[in-house]
């Protein structure tokens, strides 16, 4: 898919969440080009006018940093999420670096941030990160990287994500992992894999399960729509990380 990405300025990019335990969230891109087919976050585009299909632009907001900076000063203190609609390092992070810059202003200000990616580019940035204030999640939803092509085709490999997980662990900082939303896949091959990198773990359902129902019905999958299927799904994922905290959406 062709990718198109525009640079644009922003009037602010902390603002209030309800996302439970956060007060602020930051967005630094408008778009993702993970392409995610179940994502949530393709209602933006209601908003910005965007019209070509979720995964294939990025808008980035160059003035991110300098917006924060002046809103952070002035700002009640609260967790910040980072992000709550598009991943804070797609592969234009590499480029422009706001998600950096913004991470220096957060960590001047002393705000702690919870970072959540599907993206190994984190590491890039574990230097800030060791010095704050932070916990990083990374979202693997499924062991089966045929499962991630055709759910996450733009998304890094399995492999890669808790290879990410295992780094940044080994450097003391607090990891979860994001299982969400449950994906076709083996859930104690899935924990055996994740265990010794987490403090904790969050799962969630397919909650917009209309978004990729297609996909489910074309490679043979409707029984994982099922609601009781996707609960033991879940109480055998809660048991193979028996020693973490878990919490289920």
């Amino acid at each position: 898919m062709r990718q198109k990405v525009k640079e644009i300025e922003v009037r602010s990019v902390l603002t209030k969440t309800g996302i439970p335990g956060k007060k602020y969230c930051i967005n630094p891109y408008i778009g993702c080009v993970h392409a995610c087919k179940y994502c949530y976050a393709t209602f933006m585009k209601k908003f910005t006018g965007h019209i070509e299909p979720w995964g294939s632009f990025v808008d980035v907001k160059i003035n991110a940093p300098e917006r924060l900076e002046k809103q952070l000063k002035r700002a009640e203190r609260g967790d910040i999420i980072m992000s709550s609609v598009t991943d804070p390092y797609q592969p234009v992070e590499s480029k422009y670096m706001i998600t950096r810059k913004c991470l220096e202003i957060i960590a001047s200000h002393g705000f702690p941030v919870d970072i959540l990616t599907k993206s190994p580019l984190v590491l890039r940035d574990i230097d800030i990160i060791s010095e704050m204030n932070a916990e990083v999640g990374i979202t693997i939803t499924t062991d089966d990287d045929s499962i991630r092509r055709i759910f996450e085709p733009n998304a890094p490999v399995i492999s890669a994500r808790i290879e990410a997980l295992k780094t940044l662990h080994k450097k003391g900082i607090d990891t979860y992992v994001f299982i969400g939303p449950c994906l076709p896949m083996d859930p104690e091959a899935l924990a055996r894999k994740i265990r010794p990198y987490v403090n904790s773990v969050l799962i969630d359902r397919m909650n917009y399960e209309s978004r990729a129902k297609g996909l489910y019905r074309k490679f043979g999958m409707e029984k994982w729509l099922d609601d009781k299927y996707i609960t033991e799904i879940i109480m055998r994922l809660k048991k193979g990380f028996s020693d973490k905290q878990v919490e289920v959406c």
